[in-house]
């Protein structure tokens, strides 16, 4: 006969197992949510070239930075142009690379950003124009010959795009060429790499877009020589840089920003990720950058109306 006292040790030994193992369960969900919660160091940077590319370069960034500083990174893409300055200023992206016009817009629309670094190439970047070869367009050297394109169907990138657009429509104008003066509306293709599908196409006859992008497309044969040619080549300005936002320093703890901007500077040919790394951005190096840098670009932003 079982005793009443065994009877109900037997009766509290499976529940204290199960206790146990809840607890046990309970403990381990806690470490996985705390882990999962951990700040995320959000980049990003303007679609101004094929999304895949896109994900690559900044993916990269974005494994290194995340390495470097032991964190969390993640690249974030984004539909268009406005919406990566609306999402910088809300705090959903915490680091961006931006083109020249964006970089102004961004920190404009959010006053505690923080200037991080620009490419050693974006302190002497350049715009180029591109023409199908039935046309007729002929190459130039100098902005006056610009006055060619009256007459022609032209695109640009998109709408916000320094190189595609700010710096092209400039130069027109110091051209004594309006938008009345070329045939049919201004194109606005969305992106350098469509610019050039377009002329390509003959859809439009001629293109204004980033020279890297176009140096690097022809450089990988992706350029249909035999359909559209470079005419023209604009003098230098300052444009691509990294913006960090405030939200970096509030959620990943402060002096964030400035081992970001520490990392970057680091970068160097001397390693051959690194390497690799700075030749998806076309650069050789990251360099400092300054607010005056800039000061060009927002005062013909000005002009145009591209500020609000």
């Amino acid at each position: 006969m079982t005793r009443p006292g065994t009877r109900r040790r037997a009766l509290l030994l499976p529940a204290l197992a199960l206790v146990l193992a809840l607890l046990a369960a309970c403990g381990g969900t806690s470490g996985g949510d705390a882990a999962s919660s951990a700040p995320t160091l959000r980049i990003s940077s303007i679609p101004d070239q094929d999304q895949d590319k896109l994900a690559a370069r900044d993916g990269a960034m974005a494994d290194y930075l995340g390495s470097k500083l032991g964190v969390k990174a993640e690249y974030v893409p984004v539909t268009d142009y406005s919406a990566s300055v609306t999402l910088f200023r809300t705090g959903d992206l915490d680091l961006v690379f931006y083109g020249g016009l964006t970089g102004v817009q961004a920190r404009l629309q959010t006053p505690d950003s923080t200037l991080i670094a620009q490419r050693d190439i974006d302190d002497d970047f350049r715009s180029v124009f591109i023409a199908s070869t039935a046309s007729g367009v002929q190459p130039f050297s100098d902005v006056a010959g610009l006055s060619a394109l009256k007459g022609k169907r032209v695109t640009f990138g998109s709408e916000s795009s320094t190189s595609g657009r700010l710096m092209p429509e400039y130069f027109l104008r110091q051209a004594g060429v309006a938008s009345r003066d070329l045939a049919g509306e201004i194109g606005f293709s969305g992106s350098h790499d469509a610019t050039i599908n377009l002329v390509t196409s003959g859809t439009y006859e001629v293109g204004a877009l980033n020279s890297q992008v176009w140096e690097s497309r022809t450089k990988e044969g992706r350029v249909d020589e035999s359909k559209v040619r470079l005419v023209f080549t604009s003098p230098p300005y300052h444009d691509y840089h990294w913006i960090a936002g405030p939200s970096l320093d509030q959620r990943l703890g402060d002096g964030t920003a400035d081992r970001v901007k520490a990392a970057m500077l680091e970068l160097s040919t001397n390693d051959p990720a690194q390497k690799a790394l700075l030749e998806q951005y076309g650069a050789q190096s990251f360099i400092p950058t300054t607010p005056e840098n800039y000061g060009q670009i927002e005062e013909i932003a000005r002009e145009l109306g591209l500020l609000g």
